[in-house]
């Protein structure tokens, strides 16, 4: 009887893992944040410019859709919205890679860029779940010089979006 009692849990023990792994990734489970060029979290992450806890989070700068601020609203990330923190400027060619590095991934409904006040580019996933890395191609059109650009990553299936500023120079 006590050597059943112990299968039993060993066969529990063993199929628990498998469970959770099989399980359907909650809303939570979305996170990424701009590697190329560097974003602000990327570049607080990599010790460039001194931040606060998004250094160990860069992936978490996660708000509601439809906000234009760099931290997503997230008060615990408010120094991304900090224009004279000393960001490093990258420079860039008018069409330019952003390449997204995404740590869990999550039905995308749409992923927008925008800077000089404006949106300079949209791409639809119509709800498809993205790799782990993700990469555009945007055009700034006739922006020239210094900007901010943020972009967002649009989640399908909540109400949330993540949030990345990248400084560039555009030539």
């Amino acid at each position: 009887m006590k050597s059943k009692k112990m299968l039993a849990a060993a066969i529990g023990a063993g199929i628990a893992p498998l469970l959770v792994v099989s399980l359907p990734a909650g809303s939570a489970s979305a996170h990424g944040y701009i590697s190329s060029p560097p974003s602000r979290q990327a570049q607080c992450a990599a010790g460039l410019v001194p931040c606060g806890s998004i250094k160990y989070e860069p992936q978490s700068v996660e708000g509601p859709k439809g906000l234009m601020s760099c931290s997503g609203g997230n008060a615990r990330f408010a120094e991304l919205d900090n224009d004279s923190k000393g960001w490093k400027v990258t420079p860039v060619s008018r069409t330019t890679s952003f390449n997204w590095r995404l740590t869990a991934r999550h039905a995308t409904s749409t992923w927008q860029y925008y800077a000089g006040g404006r949106k300079i580019a949209e791409f639809n996933d119509g709800g498809a779940r993205p790799g782990a890395t993700v990469t555009h191609q945007v055009n700034f059109g006739s922006l020239t010089g210094k900007q901010k650009v943020l972009a967002v990553w649009n989640i399908a299936d909540t109400a949330n979006a993540f949030y990345a500023c990248v400084d560039v120079n555009v030539s």
